[in-house]
C-alpha cells in the first residue's frame, strides 16, 4: 500500500482511538457490485475483504479551532471495503458509518457526502477487554455488538495486515462525480486481538451476504490524523 500522504493544508483533525478491525474474505464480484462506476474492488489472495471496524473518534477540530468536548468525542463504526480510484490509487469504500452525535452526523452529510448514520453507540475499555455496542435509532434491529481482547503488540505487520488498514485515502461521489481525500497519520500501533463475541448485522444492511466464518482481527490504541478537503478525481490525477 502507498505511503502516507502529507496533508499541507487539512480541513480537519481527528484522533482514532481504541479501534478493533474485523475483516473477512467476500468473494470479488459480491462487492463490486455495490460499487459506484470509477471504483474497482482490491483483492488479496484473490479474495475482496470487507471490514467492520468499531472505535472512537476524539478530537475532532477544524484548523485554529478548539475541539468542543461534547461534539468532538463519540463512538463510530464503520464498513468499508478496499477499491482502486480511477486515477489509479488504492482506497477506502464506505459502505456505512454509524455516530453516536446527530451534529457530526448531519454536517458529515452535507460536507463530505458520506453514508454516515445516526446510532446509539458506546466503546467501554476494561483493561485489555473492549466492549462495543450500537444501535441504529431509525432501522429497529440493525446492530453491531462486539467483545475483543487486545493482545500482544504486532511490530512488523504482515502483507494482509497492511493490505487491510494501511489506507489513506477515502472515494466518495459528490454531485454525480467521483471525489477523493486524503488522510495523514503515522504507522497504525497494530496488536493481536481475540474476538469473544460478535452480535452484528450491519454488513448485511449493506447489501452484502452475512460473512462466513470467523474474521481476522486486529486492534489498535490509534493515531492522530490530519484529513484534507474533497477534490475531483479524474483518470490518473
Amino acid at each position: 500500500m502507498q505511503e502516507s500522504p502529507v496533508v499541507e493544508r487539512p480541513v480537519m483533525f481527528q484522533t482514532w482511538r481504541d479501534l478493533t478491525f474485523l475483516h473477512w474474505r467476500y468473494p470479488a464480484a459480491d462487492v463490486q457490485a455495490l460499487l459506484p462506476r470509477g471504483l474497482t474492488v482490491e483483492t488479496h489472495d484473490g479474495d475482496a475483504w470487507v471490514g467492520l471496524v468499531p472505535f472512537v473518534m476524539a478530537g475532532i477540530r477544524a484548523p485554529w479551532v478548539p475541539a468542543l468536548p461534547w461534539l468532538s468525542r463519540f463512538p463510530e463504526t464503520n464498513v468499508r471495503t478496499y477499491v482502486r480510484g480511477p486515477d489509479g490509487r488504492s482506497g477506502i469504500w464506505f459502505f456505512s458509518l454509524d455516530a453516536d452525535r446527530l451534529a457530526p452526523v448531519v454536517v458529515a452529510h452535507l460536507t463530505y457526502s458520506l453514508p454516515y448514520v445516526w446510532s446509539a453507540m458506546s466503546v467501554r475499555v476494561d483493561g485489555p477487554v473492549h466492549h462495543y455496542r450500537c444501535r441504529r435509532h431509525r432501522e429497529p434491529g440493525r446492530r453491531c455488538d462486539a467483545t475483543v481482547r487486545v493482545g500482544a503488540p504486532i511490530p512488523e505487520p504482515d502483507a494482509l495486515a497492511t493490505f487491510l488498514t494501511a489506507r489513506h485515502r477515502l472515494y466518495s461521489v459528490r454531485d454525480g462525480g467521483m471525489v477523493a481525500a486524503d488522510a495523514e497519520h503515522g504507522p497504525w500501533p497494530l496488536r493481536e486481538a481475540e474476538l469473544l463475541d460478535l452480535d452484528q448485522n450491519l454488513i448485511e444492511a449493506a447489501g452484502l451476504p452475512a460473512p462466513v466464518g470467523d474474521p481476522l482481527p486486529h486492534a489498535s490504541a490509534g493515531v492522530l490524523v490530519r484529513v484534507s478537503g474533497w477534490r475531483r478525481v479524474r483518470t490518473g490525477s
